[in-house]
């Protein structure tokens, strides 16, 4: 795994030689109100591998203090992302497990002055906040006794008010130039059920509220977040100091990764699964982890691909073809390489045996030679790709098969182009060969150099199989097309099908395995795959220009 070296890291170096922290805990907050997308793995895995420097520990904490879209699906698809990552938190635990406690500190803030019940609407409170360049104005309900305030909050627990009736803010400072300063609110009235705690609530901390006081709680040490969060900070900072907690955690933010034609907003991935824009969060052609993970992406690749982008406090903005480099140096020696033919030619061998097939020996992978060896089989009736044949051969370059060129069939013999046969519209439809039983692989042969080397399938043993080729999903905004909403630029081409053969070794292929199909790109099993019906998920080509090293 790549070696960690960021500003991050350097902190907790310092924070720990001056003995500023004992130890390093870091938490992953997520809100169990979606599935995780790539976005959420550079948290993750950021999180655990820099607390692993130090020997420290990873608390995985719920943020389920909003209740209204969170459920018991997230917080299982999120354990199982962690688990497929290969991390294993500290603790699991949840927001939620901290209500009665936070609750205890919103009204020592109360009892300290320092917080109020108010009853402007959600839309008075924002004309009240003020603008950027303008100061907030005093609440009209902000100079409420301490023991009003008591009374009014313990009523709102209670639930004797509507949704948004009332709210409890922090005070603060209204003329603060910093918004986030305001009079925050703190608690506002949610009659839904909760997903853990059922109704024994109606009001729910804000997450600027929640976080601190829980990160306290835990003993986080080294709270990291994004940079939105930079102007956040002094409001961390103040809940922790005026709820008087014992244990001060610390805030550090670092630069958002964007990834060139990828949405990572958890909005626009929810609205294109309601718009049945696509077959699901596992869709392979979302940055969801489940559709990462569907599509054949390894989570050896995504750690690689994350550390190999870092940290910096400012937000960067990397290829989406990056991070096929990462698979395929994940997997070039891991995957074995079998033959499949895509877009098939049928090709007849005139002077073979019909009826008759043989077995050749053939590498796993020809660059690793601990994965062994498998059977091809070669006979009468072969599947090449059509692209690999043209009737006349147009240059020297061309190193594949043409009409009187003779090439080498992968692992078997070579062959020779002697007759083409089209149909009515004078497409090509087959093509007759010969071969030359001499040139059998591992024979020793070299009496002549073929034009190159193709692979193919054998007719009569090749099972049928459906490939599933993925483009973007959606484009970069251009200065043509900035003005179109994120729908609109959806990729119509994104998803192509095709129909073709797979060699027989493929045959009991399971859900999930891994495949570099040999000169074609790398593949992975598809869940709706059957033994009736192979479906594989071509996850990236064979090349790229990208290379970490130039």
């Amino acid at each position: 795994m790549a070696e960690i070296n960021n500003f991050i890291k350097t902190i907790m170096e310092k924070d720990l030689s001056e003995g500023k922290v004992t130890e390093i805990i870091t938490r992953f907050p997520p809100e169990p109100n979606a599935y995780l997308h790539i976005g959420h793995a550079r948290a993750i895995i950021n999180d655990f591998e820099l607390a692993k420097c130090f020997n420290g520990k990873t608390n995985l904490r719920f943020d389920d203090t909003n209740p209204v879209n969170e459920g018991e699906e997230y917080v299982n698809a999120i354990i199982e992302d962690l688990k497929w990552l290969g991390y294993t938190p500290n603790i699991v635990c949840f927001g939620s497990d901290y209500f009665e406690k936070t609750y205890e500190m919103a009204v020592l803030l109360i009892k300290k002055g320092l917080a109020y019940v108010d009853d402007l609407t959600q839309e008075e409170t924002t004309a009240y906040r003020g603008t950027l360049t303008e100061p907030g104005k005093n609440s009209p309900y902000r100079d409420r006794t301490v023991e009003e305030n008591l009374d009014l909050f313990e009523r709102m627990r209670k639930g004797e008010f509507k949704d948004g009736e009332k709210t409890l803010r922090a005070k603060i400072d209204m003329a603060s130039p910093n918004i986030n300063m305001r009079d925050p609110v703190m608690y506002r009235i949610l009659h839904v059920e909760h997903h853990r705690q059922g109704n024994k609530w109606c009001i729910y901390p804000m997450y600027d509220f929640a976080h601190p006081l829980q990160d306290s709680f835990e003993g986080v040490t080294h709270s990291l977040c994004s940079i939105e969060y930079d102007n956040h900070r002094p409001l961390y900072d103040w809940f922790v100091e005026k709820c008087e907690l014992p244990h001060v955690p610390h805030q550090y933010e670092w630069g958002r990764l964007n990834i060139t034609n990828t949405i990572m907003s958890k909005r626009y991935l929810r609205q294109l699964v309601e718009g049945s824009y696509v077959t699901g969060y596992d869709d392979p052609r979302m940055p969801t982890l489940v559709g990462l993970r569907r599509k054949g992406f390894t989570a050896e690749a995504i750690k690689e691909f994350i550390l190999y982008t870092g940290l910096s406090r400012i937000n960067s903005t990397t290829d989406a073809e990056n991070l096929d480099f990462f698979l395929r140096e994940d997997q070039k020696l891991k995957a074995t390489r079998p033959s499949a033919v895509l877009n098939p030619l049928k090709v007849v061998i005139t002077n073979y045996p019909e009826g008759q097939v043989e077995w050749l020996d053939a590498p796993e992978n020809m660059e690793n030679e601990e994965l062994g060896t498998r059977k091809v089989a070669f006979g009468k009736y072969l599947y090449i790709e059509k692209e690999d044949f043209v009737e006349e051969k147009p240059n020297k370059k061309w190193k594949r098969l043409a009409k009187d060129v003779e090439v080498r069939l992968m692992h078997a013999y070579f062959v020779k182009c002697n007759e083409v046969i089209k149909d009515e519209n004078g497409e090509i439809v087959e093509i007759h060969c010969t071969y030359d039983p001499q040139t059998k692989s591992g024979s020793g042969f070299n009496e002549r150099k073929p034009n190159g080397t193709i692979h193919f399938v054998e007719a009569s043993t090749a099972k049928k199989a459906t490939f599933n080729l993925f483009n973007p999903l959606i484009w970069d905004a251009t200065e043509e097309t900035k003005h179109l909403s994120f729908i609109e630029r959806l990729n119509k081409n994104s998803w192509e099908v095709v129909e073709g053969f797979v060699e027989a070794s493929l045959e009991n292929t399971e859900v999930g395995t891994h495949y570099q199909f040999v000169r074609n790109g790398y593949y992975c099993t598809d869940k709706l795959s059957t033994k009736e019906n192979l479906v594989f998920n071509r996850t990236c080509g064979l090349k790229s220009s990208f290379n970490p090293n130039n």
